[in-house]
C-alpha cells in the first residue's frame, strides 16, 4: 500500500483490483454524505464523472459554500478512482476538522476556493513554466520555476519584473495543486 502526505494528511491508498466503476459511486457517494454534514445538497455538489473509472484520468468536485465556489482535484494516482478516493478522503478529512472545531468556516473556504477555470490555468501555468501537461512531480516543476526565476528576477540583467510575477503565480498556483 502507498501513503500519501497531502494538505497535512497521510491517506493510504487503498489497493483495487476490481469493481472500479462501482467503487467509484461508493467514492461519490462518500463526497456527497460527506458534504451533507455541513448542510450541502446534492444540487450543490460536481463530481466530475469518467466513462471507466479505471482510466488514466484526474478526479474533481466541486462545490458552493456561503456564496464561494469550492473546487478540490487530485490527479497523480494512476487511475480514476484512486484519485476519487483522494478527493473523498480529503474532504471527509476536512469537514471532519471542521466539524469538531479545528478549523473555521472561513479556514475551510480558503482551503477549497478556486475560480471556476482553475484547470485551464493549471496548464497555462505548466505551459509558462516550460513543463508538460502531465507533469505532477514537484521537483520537476520547482526545478523549470527556479530556472525562471533566476534569469527573470528584475535584478538581473534583462529581468523582466511582469514576466517573473507571472512565473510566480503560475508556480504558487502548481504547487498549491500538488501539496
Amino acid at each position: 500500500m502507498v501513503t500519501i502526505k497531502i494538505k497535512g494528511y497521510e491517506i493510504t491508498l487503498p489497493i483495487i483490483r476490481d469493481s472500479y466503476d462501482r467503487r467509484a459511486q461508493q467514492f461519490r457517494n462518500n463526497i456527497i454524505e460527506t458534504l451533507r454534514k455541513i448542510g450541502l445538497t446534492e444540487d450543490d455538489i460536481n463530481i466530475k464523472e469518467e466513462i471507466s473509472a479505471y482510466r488514466n484520468a484526474p478526479a474533481s468536485a466541486s462545490w458552493y459554500v456561503d456564496g464561494h465556489h469550492l473546487y478540490y482535484s487530485y490527479k497523480i494516482a494512476r487511475k480514476y478512482v484512486e484519485n476519487l478516493y483522494i478527493v473523498s478522503k480529503v474532504i471527509e478529512l476536512e469537514v471532519k476538522a471542521l466539524l469538531a472545531g479545528q478549523k473555521t468556516i472561513a479556514e475551510f473556504i480558503a482551503d477549497f476556493s478556486e475560480e471556476r477555470d482553475v484547470e485551464e490555468k493549471r496548464v497555462e501555468a505548466r505551459a509558462l513554466l516550460g513543463v508538460e501537461d502531465h507533469v505532477t512531480d514537484i521537483a520537476v516543476i520547482n526545478a523549470k520555476y527556479k530556472d525562471l526565476a533566476k534569469k527573470n528576477h528584475p535584478d538581473m540583467p534583462g529581468g523582466d519584473t511582469e514576466r517573473f510575477k507571472k512565473i510566480n503565480n503560475a508556480h504558487k498556483m502548481l504547487k498549491r495543486e500538488l501539496e
